[in-house]
């Protein structure tokens, strides 16, 4: 079958990818902090939350598009998916993301371990998402002419 070239659609990922990391960096930085204050027992600004409310709500549609290049991606190159280990490690860390997610809105003063678990889930979350750089690189490469 004479498809047409995906070129644009690994463009995107690499884009939505990069931004991904961008949004993990800020959401990191943003928890340490609210952490820290909270710590120190100062005061939080009012915007901080919300903004990490917002950074996490980018990251969770960033590797959402990201899946849906892949899955695109994939089955117009090949037809079937699962040709790689980065389809596994893909799917993990949108799990991990949208597990993060909900352990985030878990967190009260009442439910201390959700803070726990999210911290532990985006701990992990790292490991997934150097994990799925590393073996997409490897899959864009056989997609570069």
């Amino acid at each position: 079958m004479n498809l047409p070239s995906f070129i644009w659609l690994w463009r995107i990922a690499a884009w939505s990818m990069g931004l991904s990391w961008l949004a993990y960096l800020l959401l990191g930085i943003s928890g340490l902090w609210m952490r820290s204050l909270r710590q120190n027992g100062q005061a939080r600004p009012d915007w901080l939350r919300p903004v990490h409310f917002m950074l996490g709500l980018t990251l969770a549609v960033l590797v959402l598009v990201l899946l849906a290049i892949g899955i695109v991606g994939t089955l117009g190159e090949y037809g079937s998916l699962g040709h790689s280990v980065h389809f596994i490690s893909g799917l993990a860390v949108v799990y991990l993301v949208f597990l993060s997610a909900w352990s985030a809105v878990q967190i009260t003063t009442e439910r201390l371990w959700a803070r726990r678990l999210h911290i532990g889930i985006n701990t992990i979350l790292l490991v997934g998402f150097i994990g799925v750089s590393a073996t997409g690189w490897t899959v864009v490469q056989k997609y570069l002419p």
